[in-house]
């Protein structure tokens, strides 16, 4: 700034100059203007002089030695005051100017000693600037000073307030200390009193002053400290003899173990030739001992059905002992919310790579689907050499028994046939063991919500790996629930209470509970399972039979049967279920439920002549409990169904309904043979009293039967029933 002025005030005295000469070269101005002009400019510093007449006068009047001290010793509202008056005077110069150069243009000379007026006010504001400078700065040392001050206070303050801080803290420590006396557990003053010593306790001194009576308490807890751990000592001392004893009878029974086992294993080859396999028993009751409870009741309930009814069964236990005595001190409890499980795992070390929803996914199915280690393994053996062979699982997670099972039939005794190829296949041979019993569904029916929790398929998909949770396996192992169905057949014999509520009661009357419910089924279920095994091997031979279109008979049936049937089976072979929907006239039996889609179904074609009769054999996974149905057409001349002739709905009662008269005893083995060969019986029946076909010349159907009345009733309804004893055919009454 102040270079900045000096400039301006140079440039200012330069351009005077340069108007001065030019104005010298040209012609005057006018006397009047001149002397206007002059009286304006000495109105003009009149004025100024008028508004501060003492200012200049007393500053001038003071000569300091620099200007820093003048600065000091001049009043700064004087100079401020002069500073407003000289930038006044400027402002009206530079407009006095203005007006002359714009009313007289030839005024420069009066101009020019305006000029020169302003220059010197110009210069006496940058004094004036200057000294305003010196003066501030030397306002601002002494705030600083000030300030420099003010901090040493301060600082002082704050150091005694952090003291006085210090000081408080050290009384609060003081005041709450605790001596090492406090913590010891003190008999009460009655007890202390009491017991000690007069000459410890000194009652006359102690109870008047609180300090002694601490002093004398504390001494009497030393003493009293001092005898117990002098029992202490005593007290180790016979427990090290005794455990020393307790060692030596230890280390005489650890030699005494060998021993036995070697007297055991001595005696093994007396014990195979007695057949008493003492160890191979111990064994199993050892692994039984691991076995989840469901499983462990089914071991033990068929361990004694075995001992007791039925020497021919097999029971082991297989598995992973190790595993299962781990999982002994483990509850197995599924996750309460798999959303949360999984928001957990997710949230685990960010070092770890995070599982792919796939591996989250199979890991829950496994979780789920796990098997305990250990499974039972029961073998039922028939007289013809095959052998039924099933293996329990217990699933901890959804709580049920699955079966798998496995056939093993004598090489030399095995049956080869078509049409019967999967009779013996895990899947079929126990369906239906109790009615309406697929295993195709959990009997638990919690599971669907836990399958559907975990975003699972329901159990069907998964029968491959687990097996079938039959419900009699449920009740072979104590487990109960209630049916889905209340109409369905369940357990006749079910006597204690509900299985499922045992699991939160011990294990002994859990185990009480689930015997009851096993011991309930355990016979008819053994006594089923070997019927279905019979009657399955039965079935093979005789399907063997009819394949090469021979009917087995034995020596009781065809008694029951005339000594000459012209009917010939020409076909048997397996059918299908949406074979037998697509028959106008077995949708009678399909509605009523009698044909189901998980039967077995067949087909039987008999010729005579060029009649033709296609028999459509429908049996049930009880086959033979269930007696097989029929289901009729024959092609002769017409198709005729039981739908367009009534001899033929007669044909199909004959052989359907009234089966108890091809029955053996008690034995059904032969049930399916007799039947088929009454329906070629009832054939020829039917072919030989046909009218339409008598007054055929020549006649393709002779008669052979004895039948002394060939239609009786409006219906004129064949005899279709023989009677052996008489060798005739009659009319049922």
């Amino acid at each position: 700034k102040r270079l900045f002025s000096v400039k301006f005030v140079f440039v200012l005295s330069v351009n005077s100059i340069r108007q001065s000469t030019k104005m010298s070269k040209e012609e005057t101005l006018d006397g009047k203007k001149k002397r206007l002009l002059k009286g304006e400019l000495t109105a003009s510093l009149g004025d100024v002089k008028k508004y501060k007449p003492d200012l200049i006068t007393r500053q001038e009047s003071q000569t300091p030695s620099t200007e820093e001290d003048e600065a000091l010793q001049r009043d700064p509202q004087a100079d401020l005051q002069s500073f407003q008056a000289s930038c006044d005077f400027l402002k009206s110069t530079i407009k006095e100017i203005k007006e002359m150069k714009k009313m007289h243009p030839d005024t420069s000379a009066e101009i020019s000693s305006i000029r020169t007026d302003a220059t010197i006010h110009f210069i006496h504001m940058k004094k004036l600037n200057r000294l305003a400078h010196f003066r501030c700065r030397k306002v601002r040392d002494i705030t600083n000073e000030a300030k420099y001050k003010i901090d040493q206070c301060h600082l002082q303050l704050q150091n005694l307030l952090y003291e006085a801080m210090h000081l408080e803290k050290e009384i609060t420590k003081c005041m709450e200390f605790k001596s090492k006396d406090e913590e010891i557990e003190l008999v009460s003053l009655e007890e202390f009193y009491k017991k000690a010593p007069k000459t410890v306790s000194n009652p006359e001194v102690t109870k008047g002053d609180v300090h002694q009576q601490m002093l004398a308490r504390l001494e009497w807890e030393l003493e009293q400290r001092k005898q117990l751990a002098a029992k202490l000592t005593e007290t180790k001392s016979e427990k090290e003899k005794i455990t020393q004893e307790i060692q030596s009878k230890q280390d005489y029974l650890d030699t005494l173990q060998p021993k036995l086992a070697a007297i055991l294993q001595a005696t093994r080859p007396v014990q195979d030739y007695l057949d008493m396999p003492y160890d191979i028993i111990k064994e199993e009751h050892q692994k039984a001992q691991h076995l989840p409870l469901p499983l462990y009741v089914l071991y033990m309930q068929t361990s004694a059905y075995k001992e007791a009814c039925d020497k021919y069964l097999k029971i082991s236990i297989v598995g992973d002992v190790d595993a299962a005595k781990s999982l002994m001190s483990i509850t197995f409890e599924p996750d309460e919310d798999s959303d949360s499980d999984q928001d957990e795992r997710e949230k685990g070390d960010s070092k770890r790579r995070r599982k792919s929803s796939e591996a989250i996914n199979l890991e829950i199915k496994n979780k789920v689907l796990k098997k305990h280690p250990l499974s039972v393994v029961l073998e039922v053996s028939s007289k013809d050499g095959a052998e039924l062979q099933l293996t329990f699982f217990y699933l901890m997670a959804l709580n049920i028994i699955t079966v798998n099972v496995h056939v093993n039939q004598d090489p030399g005794v095995a049956v080869s046939t078509i049409s019967g190829g999967d009779l013996l296949s895990p899947d079929l041979i126990l369906d239906e063991l109790y009615p309406n019993d697929h295993g195709n569904d959990s009997p638990n029916v919690a599971n669907h919500f836990e399958f559907k929790r975990h975003g699972l398929q329901e159990i069907p998909s998964y029968i491959p790996v687990i097996g079938r949770p039959y419900l009699w396996c449920q009740w072979m192992g104590g487990l109960q629930f209630l049916s889905k169905d209340l109409n369905k057949e369940g357990n006749a014999n079910r006597d204690d209470g509900d299985g499922e509520s045992s699991f939160n009661v011990s294990r002994i009357v859990a185990v009480k509970s689930r015997h009851g419910i096993s011991s309930a089924n355990m016979q008819k279920t053994i006594h089923l399972l070997r019927e279905r095994m019979k009657a399955r091997t039965c079935l093979l031979h005789v399907l063997s039979s009819l394949e090469r279109g021979i009917i087995p008979l034995s020596a009781e049936s065809v008694k029951m049967f005339p000594a000459k049937i012209n009917a010939q089976l020409s076909a048997w072979r397996r059918s299908t279920f949406q074979d037998v929907l697509s028959l106008p006239h077995a949708d009678r039996f399909i509605k009523a439920g009698v044909i189901r889609e998980s039967d077995l179904i067949f087909m039987a074609v008999v010729d005579r002549g060029s009649a033709k009769m296609t028999a459509h054999v429908v049996l049930t996974a009880d086959c033979p409990r269930v007696a097989p149905l029929f289901v009729v057409d024959i092609l002769w001349q017409t198709l005729r169904t039981a739908l367009n002739d009534v001899h033929i709905m007669e044909l199909e009662e004959e052989v359907n309904l009234h089966f108890r008269e091809l029955l053996q005893g008690k034995s059904r083995d032969q049930l399916l043979a007799n039947q088929l060969q009454r329906l070629l019986m009832c054939f020829d029946v039917y072919l030989e009293t046909d009218t339409r076909a008598c007054s055929l010349v020549p006649v393709e159907i002779p008669k052979e039967k004895m039948i002394p009345r060939t239609c009786r009733g409006p219906a004129r309804s064949k005899p279709y029933k023989f009677v052996p004893e008489l060798g005739i055919f009659t009319h049922r009454c």
